[in-house]
């Protein structure tokens, strides 16, 4: 089972704030005017970064186990899931027309569910991660 959540370093910004680093994720930086801004912005930078990695060519990082003065930063659960299906895409080795036709609709719709930037409903996530070989399950954890 892969999760999305990594760990995550938050430091004093120079002048002011609270700046956010990711030792798997280097393109994920981000700063917030507190730690809950801080964290906040975090989850929206790792989402965004990750959305690239399938984009390049790259499988997602696995993530490290959480170091003293770390905490682990998990991806917003829909954007989670819109990962999820692009990483599952891009190992799959099929195109978006074909995907289209295993799973009845158009390449238009196969598009806007790979595109970051489209709110896409947990449901047609989970059906195109079930046509690409993979099984989308949600978990619960107390909150920090």
């Amino acid at each position: 089972m892969k999760f999305l959540q990594y760990p995550a370093i938050l430091e004093p910004g120079d002048e002011s704030g609270i700046v956010v680093t990711f030792p798997d994720v280097p393109e994920a930086i981000t700063q917030g005017d507190d730690t809950a801004d801080a964290i906040e912005q975090a989850e929206e930078a790792l989402g965004l970064a990750l959305t690239t990695y399938p984009e390049r060519g790259k499988r997602l990082p696995a993530p490290s186990p959480c170091a003293p003065g770390q905490v682990m930063i998990a991806v917003e659960p829909s954007m989670a899931a819109k990962i999820a299906v692009l990483d599952a895409f891009a190992a799959a080795g099929v195109t978006k027309t074909a995907l289209a036709n295993t799973l009845g609709v158009s390449e238009k719709e196969i598009r806007m569910r790979m595109d970051p930037f489209h709110r896409t409903k947990i449901g047609p996530l989970a059906a195109t991660l079930e046509a690409l070989g993979k099984r989308l399950v949600i978990g619960i954890e107390d909150a920090a």
